[in-house]
This record gives structure tokens, C-alpha cells and sequence, in this order.
């Protein structure tokens, strides 16, 4: 891959600019940060996927008061903000999204509960058990300073949720049959296993690099280049599979549509992660590549079911698509 414009010595040493070490931290000295330190890093989870993102990838003065938090003043820390408001509004608007996901996940359950299907109630009470691990995992992120690690699983549980959600709406629009099996199945199965690693890998390159937190913040010490190629290879693995995948349900008279929206979100996202590569990282893309991998996901989720248990021609015809 050809390295951009932009230093990958500064991301693997970001606490420095010039030789001068840039204090961030709270009652630090007030130096200007680098530009490529400023902000943020990767249904309604999808907006909480995305707005779970912005704190954790923000600088750490709010990590400071949020750990404060868990001692009191929880649910109203506005007399506190002080000069690091937006970073705490971004934060407790998470938390507000957080319980909005929570109250949905309950309602889900219980018209879960009323169809009498048993995989549509084991479905929601899925998306409804991941919410309170999210708080969990999100407190850990907290208390470790943004551990980039914690960080990867914060996300990749929010997306959990996405794919989970995605199962959800499939199967309350078409009646159980029977599982298909063979090559094009095995063919889905395997695009939905690697755009998992896709995923992970993106978070494992965000965790190398300046998005991981402001300069005191933990990085997991890998190569941020040789992670960004690593991520980049998967990336191709993925739009060939979603090609012969395509070709493949072509070829046996298969529903194309959900692999088509698949191709079209991964070249979207591959745009998009160019342009933020090239591009110093500015915070809009970033988080745009964020919400782009809450689409990947719910695309991946929604060919795989599509694929392994196949709509007749009628459902086809007659329902919605969900995504």
C-alpha cells in the first residue's frame, strides 16, 4: 500500500510533535494539540454504535470527570463541564441513547414473547443481554483509560447488536423453513465470518493509531502501517467473496438483492477508508467509516439469512426488504 502524506512515525509516537511532548491531560499545559490528535476516532443501536464511538475515540480530560461520575452526579454532570463540555455531552448523550436501546430491547422481548415463535424471543432477549454488558464493557473502558483492547469489544458488541437486530426483522417477515445447505451457503457463511475479521481488524488499526485516545491514552503498540495493510488485504478478501457470491445466486436463481447492498456498503466503506487514510484522519470520516461499518454488518447479516434460509418467490414479492 502506498503510504500517504501523513507520518506513521507521529501515530506510533503521538504524544510528540517536533520533539516537544504535547500534555493533553487535565491541569496539563495548554499547548495546542496535533492536528491528527483532534477528535474523534470507529435502528437504534446503529446511532449507538456511532455515538459510542465518538467518546471513547475523544481525549481523555473527560475519561478524568466520567471516572468522578461513578462516585455521583450520574445522570446530571452538566455543572462540571467546565472547558471539556462537548466532550461530555457527547458522552452522557451517549448514555441517553444507551437507555433509549435498552427501553426498544424491552419492548422487543415482550412482542417477542406475544408471537409464541421461540428463535424470534431468544433473538431479542439477545440484543436485550448485550446492553447491560455494553455498560459493563464501557465502564472497563473508562477505569483502563481507553485500553484500546476494552475499546475493540465495545464495538464490536454494538455491532453484535446491529447483526442480531438484522436477524430479528428477517425472520418477523418470513415464516421458519427449511435451512439450505451446499456451496453457496458455505460461500455466505464464509463472507459473513470475514467481515467480522474485517471489522475487528478496523478496530485493532484505530487502536494503533491516533484514535485510540489523546496522546496519554494506552495504544496497543502494533505497527500502524502493517495493521492498515493487514486491514486493506481483508477488505479485498471480502469484496471477492461478495463478487462470486453475487455470481453464484446469479447462476442458481437466487434473491441477489441483499448481496448487491452488500457489494454497495463495502465500496462505500473502502471510499470512505481511503479518503480518511489520505486524508490526516479528519473526524467527520471517521466516524462516517464508523457508521459505514454498522451498514456492513447489518448487509453481511441480512445475505447470510437470506442465503441460508431462502424466502419463496411470493415472500420475495410481497414483503420489504430490511435494509
Amino acid at each position: 500500500m502506498v503510504q500517504s502524506s501523513w507520518s506513521f512515525q507521529r501515530l506510533q509516537n503521538p504524544a510528540r510533535r517536533g520533539g516537544e511532548v504535547v500534555d493533553d491531560r487535565v491541569g496539563g499545559d495548554a499547548r495546542r494539540r496535533p492536528a491528527f490528535l483532534d477528535g474523534a476516532g470507529s435502528g437504534p443501536d446503529e446511532n449507538r454504535a456511532r455515538t459510542g464511538g465518538a467518546p471513547e475515540l475523544h481525549v481523555n480530560p473527560f475519561v478524568a470527570d466520567h471516572k468522578r461520575d461513578f462516585r455521583g452526579d450520574f445522570l446530571f454532570p452538566f455543572p462540571h463541564l467546565g472547558q471539556h463540555a462537548f466532550h461530555l455531552v457527547v458522552f452522557h448523550g451517549n448514555r441517553t441513547v444507551t437507555i433509549l436501546v435498552t427501553a426498544v430491547a424491552v419492548l422487543c422481548i415482550l412482542a417477542a414473547w406475544r408471537t409464541g415463535d421461540r428463535l424470534i424471543f431468544r433473538l431479542a432477549l439477545g440484543v436485550a443481554m448485550i446492553v447491560p454488558a455494553q455498560i459493563v464493557i464501557g465502564g472497563i473502558t473508562v477505569l483502563t483509560d481507553l485500553n484500546p483492547w476494552v475499546v475493540s469489544l465495545h464495538l464490536v458488541l454494538s455491532l453484535a447488536i446491529v447483526s442480531l437486530a438484522v436477524l430479528f426483522l428477517y425472520r418477523l417477515d418470513h415464516p421458519p423453513g427449511p435451512l439450505a445447505t451446499g456451496v453457496v451457503p458455505t460461500l455466505a457463511w464464509t463472507a459473513y465470518v470475514v467481515t467480522w475479521a474485517v471489522l475487528y481488524a478496523g478496530t485493532v488499526v484505530t487502536g494503533s493509531g491516533p484514535h485510540a485516545g489523546d496522546a496519554s491514552s494506552p495504544r496497543n503498540g502494533l505497527d500502524p502501517l502493517q495493521v492498515s495493510q493487514f486491514h486493506a488485504d481483508l477488505v479485498f478478501l471480502l469484496i471477492g467473496l461478495t463478487v462470486g457470491l453475487w455470481f453464484a445466486l446469479r447462476a442458481t436463481g437466487g434473491d441477489v438483492r441483499p448481496v448487491a447492498a452488500l457489494a454497495a456498503v463495502e465500496v462505500m466503506q473502502a471510499v470512505v477508508g481511503f479518503v480518511q487514510y489520505f486524508a490526516d484522519l479528519p473526524i467527520a470520516v471517521v466516524m462516517l467509516h464508523m457508521l459505514g461499518a454498522g451498514l456492513v454488518i447489518a448487509a453481511s447479516a441480512w445475505q447470510l439469512v437470506s442465503v441460508v434460509q431462502p424466502a419463496s418467490a411470493v415472500d420475495r414479492e410481497s414483503t420489504v426488504a430490511p435494509l
